[in-house]
């Protein structure tokens, strides 16, 4: 490592070290920096694109977009920031989320300590001088004394193995590698792998341009309308007029949200009375719809009554009655997969130029030069899209061979699954942080409020690490375990092992089956890891550092 490429610093233990190094440049890596560069730390990030935005920047697929409010999905930390940045729709797209990205990093001089096209291919555990030494994939080695792996938990793309693929002769394309000049569908027969939240944001988009669509779906998914629409001046006038008291909900809030839940159990009214509740949040739209009653996620009578009203409506807006059977969910209740928001995706399948090709009564059996072959019949083709989604949650740690004490790796590690404290250490790896890693709320919140509160956690240990002379922390086995079994005995609790979802790992082949994110919601996480910082960091191992390097 050079200076020239990195630059040293002063403060640092000798060339190309830093005192902390985060490894991504999206919503997370960029909050770390300015928060810990705030408070006096060197810092450096690398990334592996050509700019910030993480998921945002390598997720350019047609009709890409948030599925949590724009004016909720956003950074807290700068009430300026706040009223200063305008949102134009109800739900972002990635280009103008993309655009507050840059828009973010411009504002506060961010991109001089982000380092651009650098993907970390290793990074090890010096326990004699208790530094990190990441090793990039041009072979260069940064040194630090902290590692906060702000990798994201969308962004391992995966392609399925399908037998074939490889001898495929057209054009080829996975929704989170899309091309930055974007791609033109016209007059092509365009097929798309996929039926996750990503194909169905993109394949209203795609029927509009393409000469014909076949759609490859395996499992069916709930989708809720999203109702996107311009924001009126008014409204965002006095949404902002009291920001921060909407952003003190969302903290202490199940989801990181602020929508509103009854507080009864969706069985303990007449049923008309519960179809009207669902009827008006079907027509306010919005993934908050399964959340409208507390015990939708915990008990299959309460959640059928909501997953029959939705593949009514699916009926309802299909005009091809076994093209709508096919589209409604049979084998998993309502919000146990990712829920999803559409745009008019399930009105789609009633144009002319688009097939639903059901893979239950004809699945796949190769991919041939020219197509797609089923056991009924071949679909020529002229490209492919792949919305087959990602290694969730774990993939990006695990692609990188992280090495803690004793050369232990990570991988070897969660073979069985990952094990974490709080999600943001692993015993055994000090020094290393995740921000909304396994065992936190992670993707079943707020991204934002999620990655402020893990980084402001982070940051503030480092403090007292600094406070109090010391260079070393290191999570207690212990209390991983009981983390764990916690996280596992919540998941239990709820209806979430009745799906085979990323949020388990079943999409990975080999993956073993863990639930991963934390469902207790972000507000009683956030008490917990306070509770943890109030009491010296219980469960964790801090020492004073005796040698330097």
């Amino acid at each position: 490592m050079n200076d020239e490429g990195y630059g040293g610093n002063e403060s640092a233990e000798g060339k190309g070290s830093f005192d902390v190094l985060v490894v991504g440049a999206g919503f997370s890596g960029m909050y770390a920096l300015y928060e810990l560069r705030q408070r006096g730390f060197t810092v450096a990030v690398v990334e592996a694109g050509s700019d910030v935005g993480g998921t945002w920047y390598w997720n350019r697929y047609p009709g890409a977009r948030c599925d949590v409010e724009s004016m909720q999905y956003s950074y807290s930390f700068s009430p300026e920031l706040e009223q200063d940045w305008k949102w134009n729709e109800r739900y972002a797209t990635q280009p103008e989320i993309l655009r507050y990205a840059n828009h973010v990093a411009h504002r506060f001089d961010l991109k001089r300590n982000i380092h651009f096209n650098v993907r970390v291919r290793s990074a090890s555990f010096d326990e004699e001088c208790n530094l990190w030494t990441v090793t990039t994939d041009t072979g260069e080695q940064i040194l630090s004394r902290y590692c906060i792996m702000a990798t994201g938990c969308l962004s391992l793309p995966r392609e399925p193995n399908i037998r074939g693929l490889s001898f495929f002769e057209g054009a080829r394309y996975h929704t989170a590698q899309w091309p930055r000049e974007g791609v033109d569908f016209t007059g092509m027969r365009v097929g798309v792998i996929g039926t996750g939240s990503t194909g169905i944001q993109a394949i209203p988009q795609i029927a509009k341009q393409a000469k014909h669509l076949y759609v490859f779906q395996r499992t069916a998914n709930y989708s809720v309308p999203a109702r996107n629409r311009p924001l009126d001046e008014n409204e965002v006038a006095e949404f902002k007029s009291r920001y921060r008291e909407h952003r003190q909900r969302m903290r202490t809030s199940g989801s990181g949200t602020l929508w509103t839940q009854e507080n009864k159990s969706a069985l303990d009214i007449l049923d008309g009375e519960r179809e009207e509740i669902f009827e008006a949040n079907w027509n306010r739209g919005g993934p908050g719809l399964v959340q409208v009653f507390p015990d939708l996620g915990r008990d299959l009578k309460a959640n059928e009554t909501l997953a029959k009203f939705v593949r009514t409506k699916i009926c309802q807006a299909v005009s091809d009655p076994v093209t709508a059977d096919a589209l409604s969910p049979k084998d998993h209740p309502i919000g146990t997969k990712r829920i999803c928001v559409d745009i008019e995706y399930f009105e789609t399948y009633n144009r002319q130029n688009v097939t639903l090709i059901d893979l239950k009564s004809e699945p796949v059996e190769q991919i041939t030069p020219d197509g797609v072959e089923t056991s009924a019949a071949s679909y020529k083709l002229d490209c492919l899209v792949f919305a087959t989604g990602f290694d969730a949650i774990t993939g990006a740690l695990q692609a990188i061979d992280i090495r803690g004490r004793e050369g232990n790796s990570l991988r070897e590690k969660w073979a069985g699954g990952p094990r974490t404290y709080l999600g943001l250490a692993t015993a055994g790896f000090p020094n290393l942080f995740m921000v909304t890693g396994p065992g936190s709320p992670s993707v079943l919140s707020n991204m934002f409020v999620s990655i402020e509160q893990h980084v402001e956690w982070i940051a503030d240990c480092l403090t007292y690490l600094r406070k109090n002379e010391m260079d070393f922390i290191d999570a207690n086995s212990d209390f991983e375990d009981r983390w764990v079994s916690h996280v596992n005995d919540l998941a239990e609790q709820t209806l979430f092992s009745h799906a085979k979802s990323w949020y388990l790992g079943a999409n990975v082949p080999g993956k073993p089956r863990v639930f991963m994110p934390y469902v207790g919601g972000v507000g009683a996480y956030r008490e917990k890891c306070e509770q943890v910082a109030r009491d010296n960091y219980e469960g964790f191992t801090t020492t004073v550092a005796v040698k330097r390097r």
